[in-house]
């Protein structure tokens, strides 16, 4: 839950901010200002960094969420693709998770779990159709959005196939330099970066370091190590609902009751995704032998 509020919350923040700032440079000094607290951090703590592969690893990961999906997401906002255009087409991450995850990382979805899927998928779409935010959309923030989904699925499940439990210091530090490697330059490179440092955009940005980039992040990150990806990509179905809550005190936008309604039919899908099997009964237990 906690990891739900701090990722929702995090679009109407992010649409605060780069009203202020071009997309990429708000994204490079994102990833700039979490170097800036977390290598003070790591200089005390020393936490121990993962070898050649395991650092390719989390490098890998940290492109395919930092870079690939949150720079994509970002230029799909500031071409003009609305909040629901993007949200819709993010929402297929489960359903594809769902598909892929058989044959990459082994794990079986249950009938009880496709139903799950489906109406998460219904639910978000519902509360996306209650803000009346579908509508004609730019082709180039589309292929970017598109784009994003693909991002964010195959960093899910390259986490799932190939991460392994990292210190949390240690891991953020290789994924935002990476972030920032790419940001940096290709902000510098291609866009203004003149930033109107208000008040808004100074609380935005310490939301999105702190909020969205470490704590959210690394529970993500953990919640896949240790779950299955398919109950773990569910939780997105959510996130539209919720990012229209927070959008209402951030932004204006009125929660409509169809809205409601979506979230209520996505919670029950998240909820028969999540669902665990029951564990087998054990073995009933030889009788006492009876002395003669």
């Amino acid at each position: 839950m906690v990891f739900l509020i701090l990722w929702s919350a995090g679009f109407a923040v992010a649409k605060l901010a780069v009203a202020h700032a071009a997309p990429l440079t708000v994204l490079a000094l994102r990833y700039v200002l979490v170097l800036v607290l977390l290598l003070p951090v790591a200089l005390v703590m020393r936490p121990r960094f993962p070898g050649a592969r395991g650092m390719a690893d989390v490098a890998v990961v940290g492109f395919l969420i930092q870079v690939m999906y949150f720079g994509l997401c970002y230029l799909a906002f500031k071409s003009g693709v609305s909040a629901g255009g993007v949200a819709i087409v993010v929402c297929l991450q489960p359903i594809l998770v769902a598909l892929i995850a058989p044959r990459l990382v082994g794990e079986r979805v249950s009938a009880l779990g496709w139903l799950g899927l489906g109406l998460g998928l219904a639910g978000a779409a519902l509360a996306i159709l209650g803000r009346s935010a579908v509508q004609a959309e730019n082709l180039f923030g589309l292929i970017c959005t598109v784009l994003a989904l693909i991002g964010i699925t195959a960093g899910t499940l390259y986490e799932k196939r190939f991460g392994a439990a990292h210190h949390p210091v240690a891991a953020n530090l290789i994924q935002y330099a990476v972030g920032a490697a790419f940001c940096v330059p290709a902000a510098l490179l291609t866009e203004n970066t003149a930033i109107d440092w208000t008040p808004g955009f100074v609380w935005s940005m310490a939301y999105l370091v702190l909020g969205n980039s470490l704590l959210a992040m690394s529970l993500l990150l953990a919640m896949i190590r240790a779950g299955a990806v398919s109950r773990v990509s569910s939780l997105f179905y959510l996130v539209p609902a919720l990012s229209a809550l927070f959008a209402w005190p951030l932004l204006g936008e009125t929660v409509p009751p169809l809205t409601w309604a979506g979230m209520a039919l996505a919670a029950v899908g998240v909820a028969l995704v999540s669902r665990r099997p029951a564990a087998p009964a054990a073995p009933a237990a030889p009788p006492e032998p009876t002395a003669r």
